[in-house]
């Protein structure tokens, strides 16, 4: 077969935070394939045919790129951040695994990119120092009773956390119900950063007391990380707080 393809992380927003390998990639590709916004990302040329999608047809979007690869096309798939973080290659694996044998000696491979969590705390300091967990708070995909579980032994862990997609205008509930169990499970005040549309125009970060936070702060633009029972603040004269948790546990 002489067509392959590549799953991209394109970065948390900046053109700039793109690594050179993915950006080769796509000058390769004959056809991008993605959720709606993340191809428009990619610039127009001549030979470039571009593939958007709604944002819950994975599967499809998968086996619609596979095809194109075993038809002999130059295939990237897209997404924000990083692909292998609640992203399409999980998607794109499973669609090999349920799809044509054939799809199985495809030429894929996987490129790497800074995804928001990632962003958000070189924003705010080194606020995952230590140990820490990363939790998708979406329940399109899991029951609820999984978050809640994942949430409370985190918390008695006493990991960093970062929670991707928090709080959306069809499940505002959630975010509320994710904040009262760290409240009641955590009882301090450590940090919690809610950073949105980190290295966009758009992007605003915050940093906020955990018994103080409220579910109307975040939304589905946003990346929150709460920190450890040692995370601490460097408070600063006329500058944001650096939030870091030290590396060492005494």
């Amino acid at each position: 077969m002489s067509g392959w393809l590549v799953i991209a992380g394109l970065g948390p927003g900046d053109a700039a935070l793109m690594t050179p390998e993915v950006d080769q990639a796509l000058a390769a590709a004959t056809d991008i394939v993605g959720y709606i916004p993340y191809v428009a990302r990619i610039a127009d040329r001549k030979g470039l045919v571009k593939h958007a999608s709604d944002n819950r047809v994975e599967l499809e979007r998968s086996q619609h790129a596979l095809e194109l690869a075993a038809a002999g096309r130059r295939v990237v798939v897209v997404s924000s951040g990083d692909p292998g973080v609640f992203a399409m290659a999980a998607a794109v694996f499973e669609a090999v695994e349920s799809g044509l044998a054939d799809w199985r000696n495809l030429d894929i491979r996987v490129l790497p990119g800074i995804t928001a969590m990632l962003a958000a705390a070189a924003r705010a300091g080194a606020p995952l120092g230590h140990d820490f967990c990363t939790i998708n708070l979406s329940d399109n995909l899991k029951p609820w009773a999984v978050i809640e579980k994942r949430l409370r032994l985190a918390a008695e862990a006493d990991f960093a956390m970062a929670f991707y997609n928090p709080r959306s205008k069809a499940r505002p509930e959630g975010f509320a119900r994710a904040l009262t169990v760290l409240q009641e499970a955590c009882g301090d005040q450590r940090p919690v950063i809610f950073a949105r549309a980190v290295s966009t125009p758009e992007e605003t970060l915050r940093i906020v007391a955990l018994p103080d936070c409220t579910a109307d702060m975040a939304d589905m633009r946003t990346v929150v990380l709460v920190g450890s029972s040692r995370t601490r603040l460097i408070e600063r004269v006329g500058a944001r707080p650096i939030v870091y948790t030290p590396r060492a546990i005494p």
